[in-house]
């Protein structure tokens, strides 16, 4: 079993081929196999961490991909928060998510709390943040 660490894109190239091979066909739980395969999984994956992170997405990120996803309009998100101008004053950043509203979007979007009760910035009257 030829395991390394990854240190360099090379190394994560050779991770990658060769966890590719179990993507066809997983190896049974408790072999050496599986144990290889998620050794190797937990490498690749704090390396990308260390190298690539992704930044987090802030509330209205979240919702703008979310509604991307599922196909939602302002309109779907407008009879969670209150009204149409309320959603857009929201989704421009002009006005905050309240603790009604996360709490009405998570129940019915299954969006995760967590993600929307983040702090973000809000676009004031004169433009900035």
């Amino acid at each position: 079993m030829e395991l390394r660490a990854i240190r360099t894109d090379a190394d994560l190239d050779w991770a990658l081929a060769e966890i590719e091979q179990y993507f066809d066909a997983p190896p049974e739980p408790g072999t050496t196999e599986a144990d290889r395969f998620d050794i190797l999984t937990d490498l690749i994956e704090a390396y990308e961490n260390r190298e690539y992170p992704i930044e987090e997405l802030d509330p209205i990120e979240t919702l703008k991909v979310f509604m991307d996803i599922k196909q939602r309009r302002q309109s779907d998100l407008a009879e969670l928060v209150g009204g149409k101008s309320r959603a857009s004053e929201i989704m421009n950043r002009k006005r905050p998510l309240t603790l009604a509203m996360i709490q009405k979007i998570h129940t019915s979007w299954k969006i995760p709390a967590a993600a929307l009760i983040k702090p973000y910035h809000l676009e004031t009257k004169e433009g900035n943040a």
